[in-house]
């Protein structure tokens, strides 16, 4: 169902007619007292003709009927809903047809179809930090099939893999065998490349995105020479869209946030972000961190989550942050739901306000008909 947030007005100044509501309140009230005085003398008549030996019109003026005693309890509060309610729905009806006028809108986050995803996750030597049990590796390789198999059917899902250098290991394919077969087959490397891991990632996703790889991470062009004259024209025709834009396609990367070479990842977010994708990081591990022993020499490895904050919010992603083996799984499932959104427009809503305005005005006058054949 569409989420709605931020309602604003477009015209605010004009609720200033909703200070017509008490001038129609003050009216049924004088409506109310002219059909209680007409009772009253009907009431009257009957009575004097009843003494006069017309008693034959007693049945047809029955002065209870007429708005005569009150009942006590929760009857009278009965009869007084019955009574009223129609010209309470009425009101109301009208508030809302004046708020309409105001021209309310609001941000509507709409479910996107997404086509792909890529799952770029961190296999340096820091993932066999056991902060989360088993390993960093392990729970994150269990909280990912989670995630493969949470998606529909029609979402394809690419996996790249970061150590010092990213490679993609399994193109975007509806295949959830292959996908779980490539993240079962990671191997602990050295390094952490997420910059570059990042741009493997969009070059899958927008392989006509102008992105000259090369030169991003090795920072050497192949040259125009060298290069097709098409994908030449997509680098150097390249125009940014606004963050978040893309709803066809996401990155979720996966990583405690170390990034110790290759090109920054800062700017691989900044590509994203240009090109409307939204990255949707996932921090591993704990701030306590753990120490690690490789070839005689240990090292304590800690979650850096400031720049995985960062990139998610620069390409209008969201970050998480995992501390034990549950919660990822956790972050996992919430992500399916996130990932099916776009980001939000401002949608005027004036015409849902009047047809909710005119609904409940012409409900009320319907019930009042129905009561008493006439409208209040």
């Amino acid at each position: 169902m569409p989420a709605v947030r931020d309602l604003t007005l477009m015209w605010p100044a004009l609720l200033w007619l909703l200070l017509l509501l008490p001038l129609l309140v003050l009216c049924y009230g004088r409506l109310l007292a002219r059909q209680r005085n007409a009772s009253l003398r009907l009431a009257g008549l009957a009575m004097a003709m009843q003494s006069s030996g017309a008693g034959a019109l007693e049945g047809a003026l029955d002065v209870a009927g007429a708005g005569g005693a009150a009942r006590p309890g929760k009857w009278a509060g009965r009869a007084a809903l019955r009574r009223h309610g129609p010209a309470l729905l009425m009101l109301l009806g009208v508030a809302t047809l004046i708020f309409a006028v105001a021209r309310p809108q609001a941000v509507v986050m709409l479910p996107s179809r997404l086509d792909a995803i890529i799952l770029a996750m961190d296999v340096s030597g820091s993932m066999r930090a056991t902060d989360i049990a088993p390993n960093r590796m392990a729970a994150a390789q269990a909280a990912a099939r989670a995630f493969i198999a949470d998606q529909p059917s029609q979402v394809r899902i690419g996996v790249v893999a970061v150590a010092a250098s990213a490679s993609l290991v399994q193109t975007p394919t509806e295949k959830r065998e292959d996908i779980i077969n490539a993240i079962d087959r990671f191997q602990l490397q050295r390094g952490t490349a997420l910059g570059a891991g990042l741009v493997i990632a969009l070059a899958t996703l927008l392989p006509q995105g102008g992105i000259d790889v090369e030169k991003i991470i090795s920072g050497r062009s192949a040259g125009r020479w060298s290069r097709d004259a098409a994908r030449q024209a997509q680098i150097d025709n390249f125009k940014p869209v606004p963050p978040g834009s893309n709803g066809a396609a996401a990155i979720v990367l996966l990583s405690d946030g170390q990034s110790n070479t290759g090109p920054e990842l800062l700017e691989a977010a900044k590509l994203a972000a240009e090109r409307g994708v939204r990255v949707f990081t996932v921090g591993v591990g704990t701030t306590e961190g753990a120490t690690l022993s490789v070839d005689g020499w240990s090292m304590r490895v800690r979650l850096d989550e400031q720049a995985l904050k960062k990139v998610a919010l620069m390409t209008q992603g969201e970050y998480f942050r995992a501390a034990d083996a549950h919660e990822l799984k956790k972050i996992y499932r919430n992500l399916s739901g996130r990932l099916a959104l776009t980001k939000g427009r401002a949608t005027e809503l004036t015409s849902l306000f009047v047809a909710i305005g005119a609904a409940l005005a012409l409900l009320g006058a319907l019930l009042s008909v129905m009561r008493s054949n006439r409208i209040l």
